[in-house]
């Protein structure tokens, strides 16, 4: 029957969350955006660009499964003020039976530039048993045609960085491992 055929899903290379506004208590005293509210706006891009392929509030009630944070990393590049709106791109870089590796860019919604980036791993998990659990057959077919409108994209240069002190070489660095 054509009600039994799964929905067709088109995905935005990459996906573009909606606008968001900077809200006044998220401001530090600094006078800048706090960078744990960063991963808020990013949260609310994945919860928007995952939702189209059936990872939203209702898979939790409804498949009794949900996707947790594995792993994060975020470098930040420039201050966010009140007054900024802003959109976060997200990009699926690979996905396997119970994992989602994505790269999102925070950027200002009129001018374009780069406030923050964020690398994550997630877990598929099974909310009953809490324990990771491999996605429905429909989820990875739906995470196939995003990955696959995707991989068109140009593979993020800060993918993988790893974090660190870089090492120099020259006087200063001398007197520093000295102790002077």
């Amino acid at each position: 029957m054509a009600e039994d055929r799964p929905t067709s899903i088109f995905f935005f290379a990459p996906f573009v969350s909606s606008r968001m506004r900077v809200e006044p208590a998220w401001l530090d005293y600094n006078g800048h955006l706090n960078m744990a509210y960063f991963h808020v706006l990013f949260d609310r891009a994945v919860d928007e660009g995952f939702g189209i392929i059936g990872l939203g509030p209702d898979y939790v009630q409804e498949r009794k499964a949900s996707f947790f944070a594995a792993e994060t990393h975020t470098v930040y590049r420039r201050e966010i003020h009140l007054e900024d709106e802003m959109r976060v791109t997200l990009q699926l870089i690979d996905f396997d039976e119970k994992r989602l590796h994505f790269y999102m860019e925070l950027r200002h919604a009129a001018e374009g530039w780069v406030a923050a980036t964020s690398e994550n791993l997630a877990l598929h998990v099974d909310m009953e048993k809490r324990t990771v659990a491999p996605f429905p057959d429909d989820i990875l077919s739906n995470l196939a045609v995003m990955k696959a409108a995707h991989s068109r994209l140009t593979r993020p240069i800060n993918l993988g960085r790893v974090i660190g002190v870089p090492k120099r070489s020259g006087a200063r660095e001398a007197l520093l491992a000295a102790g002077a």
